[in-house]
């Protein structure tokens, strides 16, 4: 893997504002082919729009997914000191060690959809700070943070997925959608792994108790990472930048994958454009967030773990949508009259 090319989050911003686009040409070419293949203009749906996008961005007019990868990120939070969550945080490293023993529900959804999983454990030992107290991260933290993600894409994979497990990111996530959106912190909390009532109102009152306390960064959104994320969502935002640089299409996974996306939205206009949303989640905010992002998802089968797990089910669909789009036969091919 590749040295880091940042060192400074000012550096980091630098690079998303060169980040490439979409290749014009190709998707022209996949948008010509997807016009001659045997079936009626349109009748496969949103399966014609994701073979489209996914070849513009690959460069390819006739895709396939060979080489899909999954990440795993995993981190500590100090606010679970605030009593946000209904499993210590402990459960953290626990949860590690199930992933790479290939217990989790991420093992056998990454297996059946071919992806290759790795798990980044980002210093368990050491949470961020309460975001009700101070800041979150240091800025060399969030950095130390953000290479993990970046240097952990593989420049071959050809379609990305991210996920996280961190007890207490569900109201880190709600803080960073707060900061950059707007409301109070019953706007965006939900049950996570499964507050009470009262853990409910709990979280809330964290949240706009932190966003109340760095109320002078929240213009800036990599301040408001820094200040109210986590080290796992760090690292999501780090991987999901590289893969746009290497060109690879990404899934996002639920409310805390999209969180952590959506402060790369708001620091550089279509940051997210080789990003679809894979699901959208049963945490109660996630379908506000993803209209934030403008993101339609394409799953929702009321999920709510985390660890990637929308994301992974939703590679079989790219899969199936580039299937058809790379091996129907096209009119002429098949002597179908009507092309």
């Amino acid at each position: 893997m590749p040295t880091t090319v940042f060192s400074t989050l000012d550096e980091f911003t630098n690079i998303l504002a060169g980040m490439p686009n979409t290749n014009a040409k190709v998707t022209s070419e996949a948008t010509a082919r997807d016009a001659v293949l045997t079936k009626p203009p349109g009748a496969l749906g949103r399966l014609e729009d994701i073979a489209i996008w996914y070849a513009g961005w690959r460069g390819e007019a006739a895709p396939q997914v060979t080489a899909p990868q999954a990440l795993v990120f995993a981190g500590n939070h100090g606010v679970v000191a605030q009593g946000v969550s209904a499993f210590p945080a402990e459960v953290t490293a626990q949860m590690v060690m199930n992933f790479e023993q290939g217990g989790a529900a991420i093992n056998q959804l990454c297996a059946v959809a071919g992806a290759k999983l790795t798990v980044h454990a980002l210093d368990l030992d050491s949470p961020t700070q309460d975001f009700t107290v101070g800041a979150a991260m240091t800025e060399p933290e969030l950095i130390s943070a953000l290479a993990t993600g970046w240097n952990a894409v593989d420049s071959t994979a050809d379609l990305l997925i991210t996920g996280e497990m961190g007890i207490g990111n569900t109201t880190s996530a709600a803080a960073i959608c707060a900061a950059l959106y707007g409301g109070e912190g019953e706007d965006w909390v939900g049950r996570g792994t499964g507050v009470d009532d009262a853990g409910l109102a709990q979280k809330a009152e964290v949240v706009s108790r932190g966003i109340a306390l760095h109320g002078d960064i929240l213009a800036e959104p990599m301040q408001v990472l820094r200040c109210l994320g986590g080290r796992e969502l760090a690292a999501i935002v780090g991987a999901i930048a590289r893969a746009r640089m290497e060109r690879i299409p990404v899934i996002l996974d639920g409310f805390i994958c999209s969180a952590a996306a959506a402060t790369l939205a708001s620091a550089h206009d279509g940051a997210l454009d080789h990003c679809l949303a894979g699901h959208v989640s049963a945490e109660a905010a996630h379908i506000r967030l993803l209209a934030e992002l403008g993101k339609q998802p394409l799953l929702s089968l009321g999920m709510r773990l985390g660890e990637g797990s929308g994301a992974a089910l939703a590679i079989n669909i790219v899969k199936s949508a580039l299937a058809c789009h790379s091996n129907m036969a096209t009119f002429d091919s098949a002597g179908v009259s009507g092309g």
